[in-house]
């Protein structure tokens, strides 16, 4: 539990923080003497303290402070201000989340465009876990008598479809008897909750021309599985940020961004529903330690439309991330009640 500071010295660690946000330069006590009205040897000594307590550290390039992981640990769970967003901001936002969408898929992934563009953060989003979703239809429609599509629709109005080709012709009946089992015995379960591989259904039902529908189990298989959809906006964005200017650190996150499929498992792929920070080793692997992440997996009426999130230096501005995030999500809801999604 992080040690609790007098209110002269959270000022000191909030400005320190703040100001290296703005400008990624190490903070003395010089820079604070004006805001704080503090003199500089007060200033000094408390600097002091909070470095000896593990809260700013000391480059050994410079004279100033720059916040330690701890830091900024406190300043997210102590001492944040909620940003204001301005109006160009939320105009841009309101328009952005305006557009027409089939599903809440698209819907979720117009929010990740929209947060890192007014964040010039890289944003992630992670589809929903279509385990937890309810079918509520499956169709089989033949394309030609060599080719089929199979369509799966849940709840949420996420559909995943597949087309399969065959090196035998496939008729409309088998076609039918196909529909029927599936109707039967899968319509109205979640995904995660049939316990029977669906190829013994099938085999329970028709005991003719397995061989010739083994590629449809097949294929169907791969869709009801299918891992959650991870798409990353703005991966160029942080190349802005003085942090990458580093080698290392660059190398780090191309590493991460490449590797987006355990960076979905490993960090964002939660079940909870408010927003989250991770700061540094908080996210759990030596990749992680130079950067910040923020998520929130967002539910609409019960309806889950994935997490999305930022990836940023630990420098992040932490104050207008969250404010975005939350005014997104009201945004969403609001959007959801009048009947637009």
């Amino acid at each position: 539990m992080s040690k609790e500071l007098n209110s002269r010295k959270k000022k000191i660690l909030q400005s320190i923080i703040e100001e290296y946000i703005d400008t990624a330069e190490p903070v003395s006590s010089g820079n604070l003497v004006e805001e704080l009205e503090c003199s500089s040897a007060t200033i000094r000594n408390d600097m002091a303290d909070l470095e000896r307590d593990g809260f700013l550290i000391k480059p050994h390039t410079s004279a100033g402070r720059v916040p330690s992981e701890k830091g900024y640990r406190y300043y997210v769970t102590q001492l944040l201000r909620e940003d204001t967003l301005s109006r160009k901001e939320v105009e841009f936002i309101k328009n952005s989340l305006e557009a027409k969408v089939n599903n809440l898929e698209e819907l979720a992934e117009i929010a990740t465009t929209t947060l890192s563009e007014i964040t010039h953060y890289t944003a992630i989003n992670i589809g929903p876990d279509v385990g937890k979703h309810i079918i509520t239809d499956i169709k089989f429609v033949l394309l030609g008598t060599r080719v089929l599509m199979a369509i799966i629709m849940t709840d949420s109005g996420i559909i995943r479809e597949s087309v399969i080709k065959f090196d035998e012709d496939i008729t409309q009946k088998q076609v039918n008897d196909l529909s029927s089992v599936f109707k039967n015995k899968i319509v109205g379960n979640r995904l995660d909750k049939i316990d029977i591989p669906i190829d013994e259904y099938l085999k329970d039902e028709l005991g003719t021309s397995i061989e010739l529908i083994e590629k449809v189990i097949s294929e169907i298989n791969k869709v009801l599985v299918e891992s959650s959809k991870v798409k990353i906006e703005g991966p160029n964005m942080l190349t802005e940020f003085p942090e990458f200017k580093r080698s290392d650190v660059a190398k780090e996150f191309l590493d991460m961004v490449n590797s987006k499929e355990d960076l979905a498992f490993d960090i964002l792929n939660s079940n909870e529903e408010d927003i989250n920070v991770y700061i540094g080793n908080e996210n759990g692997g030596e990749e992680f330690k130079n950067f910040s992440i923020v998520t929130f997996n967002h539910l609409i009426e019960g309806k889950d439309i994935g997490t999305i999130g930022i990836i940023g230096p630990k420098r992040m501005d932490y104050s207008k991330v969250i404010a975005v995030m939350k005014y997104i999500s009201k945004k969403l809801n609001d959007g959801f009640e009048k009947g637009k999604y």
